[in-house]
């Protein structure tokens, strides 16, 4: 992934969804030097859309039961 990562990063744009936050990263890819690389180019000139909040799904599917979280 890195490598495609490295070849695409300056040439066109790259879209990437992911409930990890990027400290969690290293936990998936497992090299914390690779991860770093991987992070730092996806973030440079980025938008990061950080989207928290409750579950709107998880919230409809209460409000459809009639239970009340």
């Amino acid at each position: 992934m890195f490598t495609n990562l490295s070849l695409r990063a300056s040439r066109k744009s790259i879209i990437i969804t992911t409930n990890l936050s990027f400290d969690r990263w290293e936990e998936v890819f497992g090299d914390p030097v690779i991860t770093s690389a991987m992070v730092d180019r996806l973030t440079h000139k980025a938008y990061i859309v950080d989207m928290t909040g409750d579950s709107y799904r998880l919230r409809e599917t209460f409000e459809e039961s009639g239970k009340i979280i």
